[in-house]
């Protein structure tokens, strides 16, 4: 999740065990990876029906999330319109539900894991639903900027607090298939939320978007707890929630393959969160389409992104059987291929190849979800699973969904849409040399669970 001191600037990695008596889990890794075996726990944490009711539950709730943060990517046209905002003011409208999630994101995760996992999605989850509503009330940019920002206060834990649960019900061996599967809710939430958002406001105008996409989120916020049980691991009396948050700090900062994979995460979520915001405007403006079918295309282009999300997760499992380093081999080949080709793509005119070319980027650019995760997962000691999953999160809406609807936004002020799409996938570079030197580091702190 960074890149701060190493643990091993002398002597090998076997040696840490003699001085750091505090980390036993890590010292205990270190034992193994001496004689180059990686142990793994196969077995099924609970029963199969059950962990695929808890997956449907937490996947529905993290469908909520993104309707009720992308929605207002529908409605850009009739905002613009309606109160004369500029890009700049609509890529801030997106970019302040990003940055509060990063801001808010670890301090929220940490309470999750010491207050309980499932009370901790469901309280947020009421608050989303509830601020996702008062934006369709909002009489002024002022307001739905603020009331934007408390839809990222209720969504700022719930993807770490919510991969943790579905983490601890599903054995390692699926655990890049879960979490690319959990974290592809976000593109298939973000295709609903576009197409919904666009019909209503179509039909209804931009505030009944909002609100039938917020009330759905209480819905479901109401069913989930009493279906789904607290995780074993997330109960606050287990001894092992009971680490100073300075061994917290230092397990999750000290973890050369988890910081480099913090980076590549973000820099790949830049391009998917300035894509995804634009895109409606973008087939709006160069394409010509209404409200209604610039959120339709736009759906179908991200829906597509939540399929290369899912089927990136699953690949990655398949692979990584014989070696564990596909786990971050593959995503740097997924951000080298989408770099080149939404590059082609925003260079080219509008038409049906430059359509074909961004679903293409979008399918392969996304598969980097599931395989991070699950990465996060093999390098942090269980019991503060959720905390490091925040960290993720935490990277991902700093370095990525905060800056890149935002920046795009400027850009396009400053030159053109078109032009800033284009400059936009470049930042995969940097995402491909993260994984890259994750890699490097992925067997010495792998941690078996």
């Amino acid at each position: 999740m960074q890149s701060p001191p190493l643990l091993w600037q002398k002597g090998s990695f076997c040696s840490l065990a003699i001085f750091m008596p505090l980390y036993r889990e890590r010292s205990n890794m270190a034992l193994h990876l001496c004689s180059h075996t990686i142990t793994t726990d196969e077995a099924q944490p609970v029963s199969r029906g059950y962990a695929w009711l808890v997956f449907v539950l937490t996947f529905g709730l993290m469908l909520s999330d993104y309707m009720s943060r992308q929605v207002i990517n529908a409605v850009f046209p009739s905002l613009k319109a309606e109160w004369a905002l500029s890009d700049t003011q609509l890529g801030l409208l997106v970019s302040v539900v990003a940055l509060t999630v990063g801001v808010m994101t670890f301090p929220i995760s940490l309470l999750a894991d010491r207050w309980g996992r499932v009370k901790s999605a469901t309280v947020m989850a009421i608050v989303w639903g509830l601020a996702t509503i008062a934006c369709g009330l909002s009489g002024n940019f002022l307001a739905l900027f603020l009331a934007r920002a408390m839809v990222g206060l209720g969504e700022a834990g719930y993807g770490s607090a919510g991969g943790a649960i579905l983490l601890s019900v599903f054995p390692r061996r699926l655990h890049a298939t879960v979490v690319g599967a959990f974290l592809s809710a976000a593109l298939f939430g973000s295709v609903l939320g576009v197409v919904l958002g666009g019909a209503l406001a179509q039909h209804y105008g931009w505030r009944m978007a909002f609100i039938v996409v917020g009330a759905g989120g209480l819905i479901l916020a109401f069913v989930y707890p009493l279906l789904v049980r607290e995780p074993a691991t997330s109960n606050p009396s287990a001894s092992a929630m009971r680490l100073p948050l300075k061994a917290v700090m230092r397990q999750l900062l000290t973890t050369r393959t988890a910081l480099w994979t913090y980076l590549g995460s973000g820099l790949q979520m830049f391009i998917q969160g300035a894509v995804i915001a634009w895109m409606p405007s973008y087939l709006n403006r160069f394409y010509g389409m209404d409200m209604l079918q610039s959120a339709q295309g736009t759906g179908l282009l991200v829906l597509v992104a939540g399929i290369g999300m899912a089927a990136g997760g699953v690949m990655v499992d398949r692979l990584s059987r014989r070696d564990e380093l596909n786990k971050l081999r593959i995503p740097m080949c997924y951000a080298l291929f989408s770099t080149g080709v939404l590059l082609v793509a925003f260079l080219l005119p509008a038409g049906a190849l430059q359509i074909s070319l961004i679903a293409l980027g979008l399918l392969f650019s996304a598969g980097f979800a599931g395989p991070a995760g699950a990465v996060i997962s093999d390098v942090t000691s269980a019991s503060i699973r959720a905390s490091a999953l925040a960290t993720l999160v935490l990277a991902n809406n700093i370095l990525g969904l905060a800056p890149g609807p935002f920046i795009t936004g400027v850009l396009a002020d400053a030159f053109d849409l078109q032009m800033a799409l284009a400059v936009v996938p470049l930042v995969g570079l940097g995402a491909a040399f993260a994984y890259s030197r994750a890699r490097c580091h992925y067997r010495q702190d792998f941690i078996p669970h």
